[in-house]
């Protein structure tokens, strides 16, 4: 196996780090910024990356690419397509992709892995769309409109998120809501407004016995026949979705409302599976197959794509180079369209589940940084709160800013809003990335009116070091592809990451520590 740090490019890239850079401002005044713009910028799937205030040049650009091939990045790549079992530590194969697999074709992974995922598929569409129709019906003979889903991390996070940011997709007639944390308020403050014989609990969990959805499940179970729904019809407002049909079954889920995902699907990637029951039913099978495949346009483009014009490989790669040879621990990502408002936090578990890792696949311990900590949130709101820190803080924070190029808003003046909005966003990226020197601050105050000795005494509060790299990634417009073109985007730049640093993406034993920790407490309470 080949470690990054063996790799020549590694040795190159360090060297370009310790010679002394240019600061963005200079780089962005120098020559045609047009043409920086023009030539680091990638398009694939209705998404357009803008890298030009990256603290980069052509000579670490080639190091970057370099690096990349020396870690057989491409083989790798691959070797997932395929469906080989590249979680070792858990020995499965990783195929979130094999879930918006092309219908009328067989992909690398097989026949039968896509025979299963399209009758999955189907039986999730047809059950969305009989609920949405008013077919699917409580005891009392009354059609189903609210649906509670009951899950924690990937059971939760990327059916929310995404029905968040498609909520202009939503079915006026059913409204769906999430619980995921056992504080009883949380599944209290969503119960209190609904009424037990129109309420259906789809209860999401990959082995049936996640201690916080359970926990929830059995309180919603409490409430339904505390309100009138008789224990032997309870079966009636559950559904269950999981890898462990037996466990559901046990626990009185039937067979007919149980639907299926594999072992070899992660929470973090499961939005595409059966967990994204939930926003199919929010938004329809149309929309939800939509967003299937703008994932699969995305997929097709890392898949076969040069990694010199490889959308997710160049997020990654310049995430590299900022993490490893920057040595900058943090990433911001600042969504500036408020339905993504909750894409900040899918990331962060994506991120930091994947690649918050201290050994190699070898075995080894590891050496080099790995996976930041990934933070963040609305743009707009974070220009009032914490941006202050990162213009005038001592750390550097890499940014990711994420905007939505067309309008669509129904409302009069939404042209006014997006233009206000979007106008934003390029100010910040210029901001932080060129700063204002101490000169140039004392020289704005003057103009303002201010003395020269009043002037050089507030300059120092008022200037900005910058220099500060950021991506944009602008979306063609929100919608259920472009969405769905965008997570995928994120999964494939998280597995790059790994797939440089020799780490495996897809296990989550820090997880699982708290877990038995917390279920040997529960047992030792007990006694």
């Amino acid at each position: 196996m080949k470690l990054p740090t063996t790799l020549p490019a590694w040795s190159q890239l360090q060297a370009l780090a310790d010679a002394p850079q240019p600061h963005l401002r200079d780089v962005l005044s120098a020559g045609d910024h047009n043409a920086r713009a023009e030539a680091m910028t990638v398009r694939a799937a209705g998404i357009t990356l803008d890298a030009s205030r990256q603290r980069t040049s052509p000579a670490i650009q080639q190091a970057l690419l370099a690096l990349a091939e020396q870690s057989d990045l491409a083989a790798q790549r691959d070797a997932m397509f395929r469906g080989e079992h590249i979680n070792h530590t858990e020995d499965r194969p990783v195929l979130h992709v094999a879930l918006r697999g092309d219908p009328l074709h067989t992909g690398p992974w097989g026949a039968d892995v896509q025979k299963a995922v399209q009758q999955e598929l189907v039986r999730i569409c047809d059950f969305a769309e009989a609920l949405r129709a008013g077919s699917v019906r409580g005891h009392s003979g009354e059609a189903i409109t609210d649906v509670v889903n009951i899950g924690i991390g990937g059971s939760d996070l990327g059916p929310r998120m995404a029905a968040d940011a498609l909520a202009h997709l939503t079915h006026p007639g059913v409204r769906v809501h999430y619980v995921s944390n056992p504080d009883a308020w949380a599944l209290w403050s969503v119960l209190r407004g609904l009424d037990a014989q129109r309420t259906l609990f789809i209860v999401s969990s990959k082995t049936f016995t996640t201690q916080e959805t359970l926990t929830n499940a059995a309180s919603a179970q409490r409430w339904l026949t505390d309100h009138g729904v008789p224990a032997d019809a309870l079966a009636q407002h559950l559904v269950a979705i999981t890898a462990s049909p037996a466990q559901a079954a046990k626990l009185g889920y039937p067979p007919e409302r149980t639907f299926l995902f594999w072992d070899w699907v992660g929470g973090r990637y499961s939005v595409w599976s059966a967990l994204g029951l939930p926003l199919a039913i929010a938004i329809g099978t149309e929309h939800f197959r939509a967003f299937l495949a703008g994932a699969r346009e995305m997929d097709e483009h890392f898949a076969t794509t040069l990694l010199a014009q490889n959308l997710p490989v160049q997020l990654a790669l310049n995430g590299i180079w900022n993490r490893n040879f920057l040595h900058l621990p943090s990433h911001l990502i600042v969504p500036y369209a408020s339905r993504l408002v909750r894409f900040t936090p899918f990331v962060q578990q994506m991120d930091m589940e994947s690649n918050g890792k201290q050994t190699h696949n070898d075995g080894t311990p590891v050496s080099i940084d790995t996976g930041p900590i990934v933070w963040g949130g609305l743009g707009i709101d974070g220009q009032h709160a914490y941006f202050q820190l990162i213009h005038q803080g001592k750390h550097t924070v890499p940014v990711d800013f994420i905007g939505v190029q067309n309008e669509d808003t129904p409302l009069p003046l939404a042209a006014t809003h997006h233009e206000v909005v979007n106008l934003n966003l390029r100010a910040q990226a210029e901001a932080m990335a060129r700063g204002r020197s101490l000169a140039d601050t004392e020289a704005v105050l003057q103009q303002g009116g201010l003395g020269a000795a009043e002037a050089r005494a507030m300059a120092p509060h008022r200037s900005f070091e910058g220099n500060i790299p950021s991506h944009i990634l602008w979306l063609d417009r929100l919608d259920p592809m472009r969405l769905g073109a965008l997570i995928a985007l994120y999964e494939h730049k998280v597995f790059t990451q790994a797939a440089i640093w020799r780490i495996n993406a897809f296990d989550q034993w820090g997880v699982e520590l708290g877990k038995t920790m917390a279920k040997a407490m529960e047992t030792q309470a007990a006694r």
